[in-house]
């Protein structure tokens, strides 16, 4: 296949404008087709932005498009992608995955049943800065414990301090899937929630057991009016210790990077990646896990 992917676009919100419909308009394997959003009015300033068809209907969007990225809240996402994976679309989904783990198990089943591609949003993971952190530590070993942190004022002030899910939720459904993935990409699988508390300004705090006995720790917040906002990510062990701050790569470069593996997975049939739908249910269980604990020790 040479020609570029149609791919439909779920969500007009400040994400979706400055990395989704961009990038997706932009790439050289894949065409944005259209774009559906809750406001149409929405949806049609987007889709003239970059030469895409608004649509009203999500049905009728699905019907001109061999991919849907989705930009919106996992609640709406979860049964909107469920549609899509039964109607053989490939999906680009954001974290979390759903609003609950029954929901991402039922998507990772028709997924699965459809045999469609599929990647999450887990931007960092796309980073070179990161990869190359990563095969490092996988080709020392040795590591015992991480600890890892992603603070900022987001919900204060900014383009996402008025995301009612955000502020549901708070910075471990939005942050922490980047966080645990890190943690688990670096350590080793997340098998259990040891600990976790929550403050009342958000802070969360979080310790986790890894398979073959590593643990972490992890610290989200989205508010705090700390400037610059930071987040970092440190491995020790018998060989030392090694940390990423080097955010160096741009969300938008992150982003086209993973175009390019979305693209090349659908062109030679690959439905599996470690940042597919199934790395996105892993995810929504640790994050079910975590809320589960704090809840009990309140």
């Amino acid at each position: 296949m040479d020609e570029q992917l149609r791919v439909g676009l779920v969500g007009a919100g400040p994400w979706a404008e400055m990395i989704h419909a961009p990038g997706i308009a932009n790439h050289p394997g894949t065409t944005l087709t259209g774009v559906w959003a809750r406001r149409p009015e929405a949806a049609a300033s987007l889709a003239s932005s970059h030469g895409a068809e608004a649509f009203e209907d999500y049905g009728a969007m699905l019907s001109t498009v061999d991919a849907v990225a989705f930009c919106v809240p996992p609640g709406v996402q979860g049964p909107m992608a469920l549609e899509a994976a039964r109607a053989g679309k490939h999906l680009i989904l954001e974290k979390p995955i759903a609003s609950s783990v029954e929901e991402a198990e039922a998507l990772v089943a028709a997924v699965e049943e459809a045999g469609v591609a599929s990647l999450v949003v887990l931007t960092r993971r796309y980073a070179p800065e990161t990869k190359e952190m990563l095969a490092q530590l996988h080709r020392t070993g040795g590591w015992t414990g991480a600890d890892s942190r992603w603070i900022s004022g987001a919900l204060l002030s900014g383009p996402f301090s008025d995301s009612p899910w955000r502020h549901d939720k708070g910075a471990l459904d939005d942050v922490g899937p980047h966080a645990f993935d890190l943690l688990d990409a670096a350590l080793g699988e997340i098998t259990d929630v040891l600990a976790a508390n929550v403050t009342g300004t958000g802070l969360w705090q979080l310790i986790l057991q890894h398979e073959g006995g590593a643990t972490s720790t992890v610290s989200l917040c989205l508010s705090l009016p700390v400037q610059p906002p930071f987040a970092d990510f440190t491995v020790f062990g018998e060989n030392g210790h090694r940390t990423l701050t080097n955010r160096d790569t741009p969300a938008a470069e992150c982003f086209t990077n993973l175009l390019d593996d979305f693209v090349a997975m659908v062109h030679s049939g690959t439905v599996t990646h470690e940042c597919d739908v199934r790395r996105g249910l892993h995810l929504q269980r640790v994050i079910d896990q975590a809320r589960r604990k704090a809840e009990s020790t309140a």
